[in-house]
């Protein structure tokens, strides 16, 4: 058996990021950038008013309250063709380029003006500068503002759009084909024999899949039988990864390895020291690298955390490719661990302005509802030590909002 560090080493060794892909920016959230994203041009383009009030010259508001005489008025998008002089003020909404001679922007909540705006008093003085958007204070053209790699969400997309990239080059989505195998197993839905059990595998990897930026593609169900596994297997022809689940073991019945080896399957390693998820293989069937995950479900989903998604962000181009980890308190006792690396599923709560996560007691790998309820895994290293409550275990998140 290899370690965990060691088998994500190795495959993600073997990964590289995709071919590019150039999309509208509607269609962009939640793609990855594939090239370094400058502006087209400068934000704001003028000095602006960053307020509704009069524009003025600053030094002839310092007495006030004083009379200024008012010679018009300018909204966002319009021009003005006269320059204000001395004892002059125009009119001025947000957005609207500050006209030449003026300096100061008084908000309008600070003068009395009658409906002919040509008579405006302003109250209080203001320094020089007040309540102008300087040009260029966002941004200026040719800056790098958005980087390879990125992925998009909605912050992005707005600022693309104010950047005037109204296309952007993308890393094209990974299309992973998933094969679930086994007799014992139907898709939801299906007639459901006696000792069958509904397979959640192929939905739950979809899922993991699609949040990871890829394109999923169900193949079925494979029985135990090697020419039809072979069959179902030969459909992921044209993906960038083929991902089986069941079928990994070594029993009569896991016929994963030797149908798929028969057929061409060049493997890396198929045994790994974690729990859940031991048998574990990864390899290349043709020109599609090749991960074989454990049939139960929470082996699936775990190892799918852990190897899948960081391929598929990897074959996207981005940067940080594996979930987020930090020290957080125990909060009941932990027994020694043994040779595998353990991923614990566990509840997190805030106790004294502190994280706390508490293991579940039963920590089965066929019940997925512990996942469902997990907002973590707590990782024990080999050979961990016995640990007591209210000392500091290395958690993996699961929920993005914690």
């Amino acid at each position: 058996m290899i370690s965990v560090t060691e088998a994500l080493g190795r495959i993600l060794s073997t990964i590289f990021p995709l071919e590019t892909e150039t999309v509208f920016l509607s269609a962009a959230h939640g793609r990855t950038l594939a090239e370094d994203l400058t502006a087209r041009t400068t934000q704001p383009p003028s000095d602006v008013s960053a307020m509704d009030g009069w524009a003025v010259r600053a030094e002839d508001i310092q007495q006030a309250p004083v009379n200024l005489k008012g010679i018009g008025s300018i909204g966002a998008g319009q021009g003005f063709a006269s320059e204000v002089g001395v004892g002059e003020a125009v009119r001025i909404f947000t957005g609207a380029s500050i006209p030449k001679g003026a300096d100061t922007v008084v908000i309008q909540e600070n003068t009395q003006f009658d409906d002919t705006l040509t008579k405006v008093l302003v109250q209080k003085p203001v320094k020089h500068g007040a309540n102008i958007r300087m040009k260029g204070l966002d941004f200026h053209a040719d800056a790098v503002l958005l980087t390879k790699g990125t992925v998009l969400d909605a912050r992005h997309i707005a600022l693309a759009a104010a950047m005037n990239r109204p296309w952007l080059n993308v890393i094209r989505r990974p299309r992973v084909a998933i094969l679930a195998t086994g007799d014992e197993i139907v898709m939801p839905g299906e007639p459901l024999r006696e000792h069958q059990i509904v397979s959640s595998n192929s939905h739950g990897l979809a899922a993991l899949i699609t949040e990871a930026g890829g394109d999923p593609i169900i193949l079925g169900v494979a029985p135990d039988q090697s020419d039809p596994l072979i069959a179902m297997a030969q459909k992921a022809k044209g993906a960038d990864l083929l991902v089986t689940t069941g079928g990994a073991s070594v029993g009569d019945h896991d016929l994963v390895r030797s149908a798929l080896g028969a057929d061409g399957l060049k493997l890396d390693f198929w045994k790994i020291a974690m729990r859940p998820g031991k048998p574990l293989m990864f390899g290349q069937l043709g020109p599609i690298p090749f991960l074989g995950l454990p049939g139960n479900p929470v082996s699936t989903f775990i190892c799918a955390l852990l190897f899948m998604q960081p391929m598929l962000r990897k074959m996207l181009g981005q940067t940080l490719v594996e979930r987020t980890r930090l020290k957080v308190m125990l909060g009941s006792d932990l027994a020694a661990n043994d040779q595998r690396e353990d991923y614990m599923r566990a509840a997190m709560t805030i106790e004294a302005g502190k994280w706390v996560a508490r293991p579940f007691p039963i920590q089965d790998s066929s019940m997925m509802t512990r996942i469902v309820m997990a907002d973590c895994l707590i990782i024990r290293p080999p050979h961990a030590p016995p640990i007591k409550a209210g000392g500091d275990v290395e958690v993996m998140l699961l929920r993005p909002s914690l």
